[in-house]
């Protein structure tokens, strides 16, 4: 007997073959068999699927759950799973929660959570994993090691060029961290202390993820004027070692550097010789941290120099003056989304606040930043939407949300607005871009969330509806996918995704959640 049968679906396998038609037969959490009329008094289950798609699970390549600690607090990641996401890559932009040489690798996730949330009782990568094997996870979890997490936890404050010596203690690190199941390194280049990390830093750790065949991901040092010259240097460290590469959500920001996307892309697309790819999410407007907004300089150091410097009367008139010449933003295009003071500042553009105030923009940001701690998260609508669709459609690139599980409950607790693509990057990826629009075919998008990123990370059965693989699979409404998420009012989940299975059991029937929760923590092999 199978445990379930799927009777009659459009099947899109994740690997650009055409679409099909055929019954899907699930047994002991894989794949069992795919041909056309399997008897259903074969499966103790059976799924009518007449008029819908079968697809893989969807793979988010770039996810923060970990370092915002959803993970814990929310294992059951409803906000993903419903999107149809069942494998999540943790570990991005040089922030991980493993391996932890001591307590100060901990501050490279400070500027998105609060650490004190959860009881972190691990060191290792492979104590981490194992306290994950004890959570019962809405999805599969996989992950990287941060570049930052084991440079901070080694240098601490110190604002400073990596030592021989001390590299030497990285490599090794990280080298035990790959032998314990890590997937691959990951830099987040534009932030405060990994600003200062070399090139040849980087190109040192790389060779110990390509000797492993894993991947490296990079948040590049800029996405505004420094973009161009971030992804040369991007190319030049794949160049150097042939590591697998990644660029995380690449984007260029502000209107005065639109352009500079093209560019990119062009550089990348050059490379015949490397192995690179970059992903993108479905928005113009991003999420950051309110601290991007000043001049690079003041961020040197991380978040204690910054609010030292901030309190200096003569530091902060500089840095105000800066930021008046400069006018790197439009302010009236910056949204507070997060706070950990007063929750009235939620939803208010930042010239608001400013005007309510009675002060200026410039000193409206200081101040917020002096009095929350430097904790204040906002989207800023600072992309173009021909780059979106440049981003999405191009061949190299795989769609992610760059966002982290959470669940309704989160939004009357905190009251503090998430990125909307924390709930729906992926139906608004396939109801705009691909039902809507018909940018790219199904077979093609669908390859873009699920074979493709697979094949990226090294999962060898995962991300195709094929024989022997893992069951995690998704049953789409192609009339009804629509994302719901807004900025206004981002927990709401999308419409359209009836079923998806996870390890073979089912997380979502009839676009409601079952309550199981069958992830599984990944290890590379």
């Amino acid at each position: 007997m199978y445990d379930i049968l799927i009777k009659n679906p459009i099947i899109i396998d994740g690997a650009k073959n055409s679409k099909y038609k055929a019954d899907v037969a699930i047994y002991k959490g894989r794949i069992e068999k795919i041909e056309r009329d399997i008897n259903p008094s074969k499966a103790t289950k059976v799924i009518d699927a007449e008029g819908l798609y079968l697809t893989p699970g969807f793979i988010d390549l770039n996810n923060h759950s970990d370092t915002y600690l959803t993970l814990f607090t929310m294992p059951g990641l409803e906000s993903l799973l419903r999107q149809g996401i069942t494998t999540i890559l943790g570990g991005n932009c040089g922030s991980s929660l493993a391996p932890l040489i001591s307590a100060d690798a901990l501050k490279t996730i400070q500027k998105w959570t609060d650490t004190t949330q959860i009881n972190l009782n691990w060191l290792t990568f492979e104590e981490f994993i194992n306290v994950l094997s004890k959570i019962k996870l809405g999805v599969n979890f996989a992950s990287l090691v941060g570049h930052s997490t084991l440079r901070r936890g080694l240098l601490g404050d110190e604002y400073r060029e990596i030592k021989p010596r001390e590299l030497k203690v990285m490599v090794d690190m990280l080298n035990t961290a790959m032998k314990q199941g890590a997937f691959g390194l990951s830099t987040g280049l534009v932030y405060s202390h990994a600003k200062i990390a070399t090139t040849k830093e980087i190109i040192e750790l790389a060779k110990t993820v390509k000797s492993f065949d894993g991947l490296y991901t990079t948040h590049v040092r800029g996405e505004a004027e420094e973009l161009i010259p971030a992804i040369e240097e991007t190319i030049l460290i794949a160049r150097k070692t042939g590591v697998n590469t990644e660029i995380s959500h690449l984007k260029a920001m502000g209107e005065n550097h639109w352009p500079n996307m093209k560019k990119a892309i062009d550089l990348i697309e050059a490379e015949k010789k490397v192995n690179i790819n970059f992903d993108t999410y479905p928005y113009t407007i991003t999420g950051s941290v309110l601290y991007i907004l000043l001049p690079d300089w003041v961020a040197e150091g991380g978040k204690e120099q910054l609010l030292k410097r901030l309190k200096d009367p003569e530091i902060k008139a500089k840095v105000i003056k800066e930021m008046q010449e400069k006018k790197a933003y439009e302010y009236d295009k910056v949204i507070v989304a997060m706070s950990p003071i007063s929750k009235s500042f939620i939803g208010r553009k930042i010239t608001e606040i400013a005007k309510a105030q009675e002060t200026s923009i410039e000193e409206a940001i200081i101040n917020m930043l002096l009095i929350s701690q430097a904790r204040i998260n906002v989207f800023i609508d600072t992309l173009s939407e021909e780059n979106v669709k440049m981003g999405l459609s191009n061949s190299l690139s795989f769609v992610a949300s760059d966002s982290a599980g959470y669940d309704i409950g989160y939004s009357k607790v905190k009251n503090d607005l998430v990125h909307p693509r924390c709930f729906g990057a992926f139906p608004r990826f396939l109801r705009k871009y691909i039902e809507d629009e018909h940018m790219i075919s199904w077979e093609d998008a669908i390859y873009k969330i699920t074979g493709g990123p697979a094949k990226k990370l090294g999962l060898k059965d995962r991300g195709l509806v094929k024989r022997n693989y893992w069951a995690d699979l998704v049953l789409i409404n192609s009339e009804k996918i629509k994302d719901k998420a807004t900025f206004e009012n981002p927990y709401q989940f999308p419409e359209g995704i009836e079923y998806v299975l996870v390890n073979g059991e089912i997380a979502v029937e009839n676009n409601l959640p079952t309550g199981k929760r069958t992830g599984k923590i990944l290890k590379r092999i």
